[in-house]
């Protein structure tokens, strides 16, 4: 059971880490600025997905917000990396740039997987 809370809370962390600093980014880096118009994408998404990203990493890493809301926080960022996968394909980008989203849609699934399965443990272990 420590195993899995420790392999769940290493990628919750990893992957809220990570999308509070890009969230925060998508505000201040130009950089970040130039990708999303290198995109296509209006101004008004950039600042949406960067407020949505850190919004998903606060309901994640909270213990008391409820499993539904974690579980749409889970499928909205699974979204955003495919979506993310496959316009870096579309504009025509190196596969080496579209990598990264997949790399991160794995975390997304390993801290999804293991949540659920502290989910389950604790459902069962209720009742004696």
């Amino acid at each position: 059971m420590k195993r899995n809370k420790l392999i769940y809370w290493i990628s919750t962390g990893f992957l809220s880490v990570m999308m509070v600093f890009s969230g925060f980014a998508y505000f201040t880096d130009p950089k970040a600025i130039e990708g999303f118009q290198h995109l296509g994408f209006p101004s008004f998404f950039r600042i949406e997905l960067g407020i949505a990203k850190i919004a998903g990493a606060i309901v994640l890493t909270l213990p008391f917000v409820p499993s539904i809301i974690k579980n749409f926080t889970y499928a909205g960022f699974a979204i955003v990396f495919a979506s993310a996968f496959i316009t870096h394909l579309a504009v025509g980008d190196p596969f080496s740039n579209a990598v990264a989203p997949l790399v991160f849609l794995i975390v997304v699934g390993v801290s999804y997987y293991f949540f659920h399965k502290i989910q389950a443990k604790n459902r069962y272990n209720r009742f004696p």
